[in-house]
């Protein structure tokens, strides 16, 4: 074969190649496996699990509230503590007792009298402690008083305002007016004037006057058997000439308004009340207030109390329910009306005795 002819035979067979690799169609890729995406799983939610009911709690003093309990409150005794029971008496009505508390202000002793001897009251209202022929003439009708501490007096000594001279007295000296011994006020002070001393008092029912008859008015007379003569200094201070006496604080408040020359005294309620008209005195340098009373300095501060007896709190739900009202808010009142707080210890003293008699 010649040289042309191999040429030519080879250009034939490389020229069918390439026509073959253009006409031949294109192969298909490979398919890929499709991934599939991972299957999310929603979390489960726990249904809510109902809480159980609360379970209610019984107010064991639900029976006492002031609208639960119904009937009538009796009360009688001291004019210094009636005002602070005539306002209890209004809240505990206020907040819904629909019957009737009456106070009435006739003396610690009278009100010791109609409780413990005619029996006509619930409770008794003092300015002083009961005495034992007191308790005694209780246990006689079948009743043992208990005793309910409410709050603390500074008895104020007062005058008037128009008194310019008068700022401050001594114990000796107060004893030795109400006595007759001093009788015009230059005996007092030599640079006082010369005018007789008008003397004001609270009746012989009257706690006040029995307080201002032991811690002071004895103090200035001989001892009788080496004890003070408390019935002679009270048979002094009722003769003492010229003296008003009276059961109702207000006559005497009027009386020592009335003239400069007066002197008086009664519960530091009644002085608060007339401080336009009135002053009160300085004893032993010490004035009557919140801070001498906490400090135990004014010589003159007195237990406020009431009585009542455990029968009658067991078999009279009202009397039960005014005295735990009494006792739960005279602390936010006490002031307001003119006293100050007990001792707490008493306070709480009083609380149990009246739980205790009401059976809780």
């Amino acid at each position: 074969m010649s040289k042309f002819v191999r040429s030519f035979v080879f250009t034939l067979i490389a020229m069918s190649f390439v026509l073959a690799a253009c006409g031949a169609p294109a192969a298909e890729p490979a398919e890929v496996p499709a991934v599939e995406e991972p299957a999310v799983v929603e979390p489960a939610v726990a249904e809510p699990t109902a809480m159980p009911e609360p379970t209610a709690v019984e107010d064991p003093m639900a029976m006492y509230a002031p609208d639960a309990v119904e009937g009538d409150v009796v009360t009688a005794g001291s004019s210094t503590v009636f005002p602070l029971s005539e306002r209890m008496a209004e809240l505990f009505q206020q907040e819904g007792f629909a019957g009737n508390v009456t106070v009435d202000s006739i003396g610690s002793g009278g009100g010791f009298e109609r409780f413990c001897v005619a029996g006509e009251t619930d409770i008794a209202n003092a300015s002083r402690g009961i005495k034992d022929s007191e308790v005694e003439a209780c246990k006689a009708i079948g009743r043992e008083p208990i005793e309910i501490r409410v709050g603390t007096d500074a008895l104020a000594v007062v005058m008037s305002t128009e008194n310019d001279f008068v700022t401050a007295l001594t114990k000796e000296q107060l004893g030795k007016i109400f006595t007759g011994e001093i009788t015009t006020w230059n005996q007092v002070d030599p640079a006082f004037p010369a005018e007789k001393i008008e003397v004001y008092s609270p009746g012989a029912d009257s706690g006040t006057f029995d307080f201002m008859i032991e811690y002071v008015v004895a103090k200035v007379l001989p001892k009788v058997d080496d004890k003070d003569d408390v019935m002679g200094a009270e048979e002094k201070m009722l003769g003492l000439a010229g003296a008003q006496f009276s059961e109702d604080d207000n006559v005497l408040v009027q009386g020592v308004t009335g003239s400069k020359y007066a002197i008086g005294y009664f519960g530091f309620a009644y002085y608060v009340e007339n401080k336009d008209t009135l002053k009160a005195i300085a004893i032993e340098g010490v004035e009557p207030n919140q801070e001498s009373v906490d400090a135990g300095t004014y010589p003159l501060a007195r237990p406020l109390f009431m009585y009542s007896d455990a029968k009658i709190i067991s078999e009279k739900p009202q009397v039960a329910a005014f005295l735990y009202f009494y006792l739960t808010n005279v602390n936010d009142n006490i002031v307001d009306v003119g006293y100050f707080p007990a001792p707490a210890a008493d306070l709480e003293a009083s609380m149990a005795a009246v739980m205790a008699a009401m059976g809780k």
